[in-house]
């Protein structure tokens, strides 16, 4: 498992995006790690599944309340990663209205959950492996702070656990 100091793994995540510009094209683009995470303080928090209940009703909605705060006490960027493709990511960011606030980050085949050895294994329940619940303080690639929750808990992960750790 990933340890605070450790850099994050040099893998690609998927971003859907719906206006054209700045080198992006309508669709799945991809953020490249390290490149995408160079000279950023970056909120991190990734949750089991878009759309699912405890993620939708509170995990990310808290990131996107707070998203000013976070964005006051030195964030250059919140990132939401999940299990789940960039259409779902994108549809879900839409419904949540998080434009601006939160990027929806799709590891569709788990290479990042797995490469940072933060997964959750919802075999049997449907699900398969997903990434674990977490929230981290990323600067300039590494690891500062690294909330891991106990199962699909939301105690530690939450948006005003990792602002706290900032004030």
């Amino acid at each position: 498992m990933i340890q605070v100091g450790e850099a994050l793994p040099a893998c690609t995540l998927m971003e859907y995006v719906e206006v054209e510009g700045n080198g992006c094209s309508i669709g799945p683009n991809p953020v490249v790690l390290p490149d995408a995470l160079r000279g950023k303080t970056i909120a991190l928090f990734a949750v089991p599944g878009a759309f699912t209940p405890t993620c939708s009703e509170k995990h990310l909605p808290g990131y996107v309340q707070h998203a000013q705060a976070l964005q006051d006490a030195g964030v250059d960027e919140i990132w939401c990663v999940a299990v789940n493709d960039a259409f779902v990511m994108g549809a879900w960011g839409r419904a949540e209205q998080v434009a601006g606030k939160v990027r929806m980050l799709a590891d569709g085949d788990a290479v990042f959950a797995k490469a940072t050895g933060l997964t959750l294994d919802l075999t049997g329940k449907g699900l398969g492996l997903r990434a674990a619940r977490y929230s981290m303080l990323v600067r300039d690639g590494k690891v500062e702070r690294l909330n891991l929750e106990n199962g699909a808990a939301l105690t530690v992960s939450d948006a005003e656990t990792l602002l706290g750790q900032l004030q």
